[in-house]
């Protein structure tokens, strides 16, 4: 028959308590607050706008909208939208690579192969495996215009694929909307209340 806690030596009562102890003390410690890493926001489009004359520029030609600032931002964000922002990049990785000094040259084309140029890089660029197999040889005997090739070939892809699409985008629509007239003089506000329905009539309207 069993005789209970009482039979038991201390020591054991004692380990007993120490251990309920600590299961309490576990039980009632709330658990770590996770780490919440945070959400990638994607690209805002910008509104500014730019003047006709510029826009005339950069529908006539996709070099006159790359070499623009502006405008070069404006084409990285809708490129991202369509998930080949890595082409402008490589552009401008080689577009600062002419700048590099000698003796940071080597080291700075083989970042830029490696990561835009190379089968399977992280953002390989779309590439004839002729120009790649080309730009790899260029490397060994390294200059400013190891990546010429390859950049002339991404440079027309955007222009014959991305640009057209870019020109008929809602980002560059907006980007070349006129601004509202809203402090010009409707012309009506002296004809009374009961030529309202008539007033409506001068404040544009976008679908």
């Amino acid at each position: 028959m069993c005789k209970g806690l009482a039979a038991l030596p201390a020591t054991c009562l004692k380990s007993a308590k120490d251990i309920k102890h600590k299961i309490g003390f576990l039980l009632q410690k709330p658990d770590p607050p996770q780490e919440q890493k945070p959400l990638k926001e994607k690209p805002k489009a910008t509104t500014n706008r730019i003047s006709p004359v510029e826009t005339e520029k950069w529908k006539s030609s996709f070099n006159n909208l790359i070499k623009n600032e502006v405008g070069r931002k404006a084409f990285t964000i809708f490129l991202q939208s369509e998930y080949s922002q890595e082409n402008i990049e490589f552009w401008e990785a080689c577009e600062e690579f002419k700048t590099t000094s000698v003796d940071k040259m080597n080291a700075k084309a083989r970042k830029i192969y490696e990561e835009y140029v190379e089968a399977d890089s992280p953002k390989e660029v779309n590439l004839d495996s002729a120009t790649r197999e080309n730009t790899r040889k260029n490397l060994e005997k390294c200059d400013a215009s190891c990546f010429d090739e390859a950049q002339n070939k991404i440079f027309t892809l955007m222009e014959k694929d991305s640009f057209r699409r870019f020109l008929k985008s809602k980002l560059f629509m907006e980007m070349t909307q006129p601004p509202l007239e809203s402090n010009k003089p409707c012309g009506l506000e002296k004809r009374g209340k009961r030529h309202i329905s008539e007033q409506t009539q001068c404040v544009p309207s976008y679908a």
